[in-house]
């Protein structure tokens, strides 16, 4: 087995021969993706390496151009990095739209409930755990709907649905609690 950078710098060429079915490509490169991904973003995505790989060859797969891929490996490097991208930047998003919403109360939260109220109500929206807490900022603050929330994460609808109505009934929770 050929180190990861050998392979990286023989990409250009190394020509396969032609007639490969996706299915063919995924068996032979995916392993070797996976790794590639590890490589090159290292933690950033080693969590999620599998799911690139996976959503790499989904993106690959309508094209149905398998059979005229010349370089495969350079292709598949091609579309994971570009989806490791978007997925760093997603994070980068959330991670901003969290820190706003930690550094400062919701609006009007003072109006109704009192300055203590609102402190509590953050504290416990930041206890939520991450995908709940995620679906809840971006819809309550952020302004979007369940549909570009479901979009943005690539879930269902009904699987923001869920997280959402979870969320709120641990918002609930805590609210009661803190109050007991």
């Amino acid at each position: 087995m050929k180190p990861l950078k050998q392979d990286a710098h023989t990409l250009a060429a190394a020509e396969e021969p032609p007639g490969q079915s996706v299915d063919q490509l995924y068996r032979r490169h995916g392993a070797w993706l996976a790794r590639a991904l590890r490589h090159r973003f290292g933690a950033a995505v080693s969590d999620i390496a599998e799911d690139l790989v996976q959503e790499t060859y989904l993106r690959l797969a309508p094209e149905t151009i398998a059979a005229a891929i010349r370089r495969p490996r350079a292709l598949l490097m091609r579309i994971a990095s570009n989806l490791a991208f978007d997925h760093l930047r997603r994070r980068i998003v959330d991670a901003r739209a969290l820190a706003r919403f930690a550094a400062e109360p919701p609006p009007g939260a003072h109006q109704s409930a009192g300055p203590l109220a609102a402190l509590e109500l953050r504290d416990i929206i930041l206890s939520l755990p991450e995908p709940l807490r995620d679906v809840f900022v971006l819809s309550r603050f952020g302004g979007l709907t369940y549909e570009e929330i479901a979009h943005h994460f690539g879930l269902s609808v009904k699987t923001v649905e869920w997280r959402m109505s979870r969320a709120l009934a641990l918002c609930a929770e805590g609210l009661r609690g803190e109050r007991a």
